[in-house]
């Protein structure tokens, strides 16, 4: 089981659009600022979730952290 060992919050993250379709869906990859970690965002309506994103072998997707 995953366990978080803190809060994440829109501040945490630097969020890069990648795709976007219609007015209310969107997908969204956001960057933890201090660790790296990628996590895919989806929201359709008033709902949504976050997710870490995992390569090819489960693994999350981290990238360079910038000093």
């Amino acid at each position: 089981m995953l366990k978080f060992n803190k809060v994440l919050l829109a501040s945490d993250f630097d969020n890069t659009l990648v795709y976007t379709q219609g007015a209310l869906t969107t997908t969204e990859i956001w960057v933890d600022k201090e660790t790296g970690v990628n996590y895919l965002f989806h929201a359709d309506g008033n709902a949504g979730g976050l997710t870490p994103l995992l390569d090819k072998d489960g693994r999350p997707v981290i990238a360079p952290v910038k000093a």
